[in-house]
């Protein structure tokens, strides 16, 4: 990542740029994107904004030890659009960057600022021999 300063303020900027798109359709095409340390804070964005407007309890990105990332989210049990490997892990250590949590496992809030109001997520980080796994909790 460039600048880890900034982060938190980038995934907030592109909350605001991508508000009044199409979350999933955004996402199925980042995996194609060049700059792979972009694409991953831009799937953070739509991961949030997604979660906004399809009232999901919470977002989850996996990856294993061998690469392989797995993205899921509950609300009625639903699959999104997977990342690929290399972004995977990209989203993975944004989070870690904007969150600072270094240990194998971490639980903090994470406050976003959507046009012109805000939302706390709740980040969960897990990591063990079998892989990392970061989850994205909505509020009620």
């Amino acid at each position: 990542m460039k600048d880890k300063q900034t982060m938190h303020l980038k995934v907030q900027e592109l909350c605001d740029c991508y508000a009044t798109t199409d979350p999933l359709q955004e996402m199925s095409s980042l995996e194609k994107d060049d700059d792979k340390d972009e694409a991953a804070l831009k799937w953070l964005a739509l991961a949030a904004l997604h979660g906004i407007n399809a009232n999901a309890e919470k977002i989850s990105i996996a990856q294993s030890k061998e690469g392989m990332v797995r993205v899921t989210a509950e609300y009625r049990k639903g699959i999104l659009p997977n990342p690929g490997s290399e972004i995977g892990g990209k989203i993975i250590e944004a989070v870690r960057g904007i969150t600072h949590v270094e240990g194998d496992k971490g639980k903090v809030p994470l406050a976003l600022g959507i046009r012109d109001g805000s939302i706390e997520i709740s980040i969960k980080m897990k990591r063990s021999e079998k892989g990392e796994k970061i989850s994205l909790k909505f509020p009620r």
